[in-house]
């Protein structure tokens, strides 16, 4: 990417975080076929990168293990809600500009932080699933999910 480029990618501005897209993969280029949308997470009006998150356009068969939305937060940035703050502007992206109404979020039961974000953000928790034995999230030591469900309706 030119410097140029760079200078003028999309900041989305929240109180306390903005989102700043760093890239998109399409369909064809992702791991498991899902376009996907990469943006690295700043504290507010500032160049300190606290994360990333990802929005992934959809979900179908095995890839609901994923859900729609991946996130992290930098160990030196943890326990200040960056996360939950990305969430509510990539929930405003993903209303705005890719017309969903639904998100699926999951997390693993020994991944408390991640769960305690997820209820903040007022999901409605649909299941705690088991992974498929074959699945890439099992092979990296993910053997359970809960699922949660995000509505948000176009206004």
């Amino acid at each position: 990417m030119n410097f140029f480029a760079k200078l003028f990618k999309k900041r989305y501005t929240g109180d306390v975080v903005d989102l700043v897209e760093d890239y998109r993969v399409d369909e064809r280029n992702s791991y498991d076929g899902v376009p996907t949308i990469y943006y690295k997470i700043y504290l507010h009006d500032s160049n300190d990168k606290v994360g990333k998150i990802e929005l992934r356009l959809s979900i179908e068969g095995d890839n609901i293990y994923y859900g729609h939305v991946g996130y992290n937060i930098n160990r030196d940035y943890r326990g200040h809600h960056y996360a939950y703050e990305a969430c509510k502007i990539l929930f405003k992206i993903a209303r705005e500009e890719f017309a969903m109404s639904e998100l699926l979020i999951t997390c693993s039961p020994e991944n408390i932080a991640s769960y305690k974000t997820l209820k903040k953000l007022n999901g409605e928790l649909i299941d705690l699933v088991k992974v498929p034995t074959n699945h890439m999230l099992y092979i990296l030591g993910e053997k359970t999910k809960y699922i949660f469900k995000y509505k948000i309706n176009l206004d």
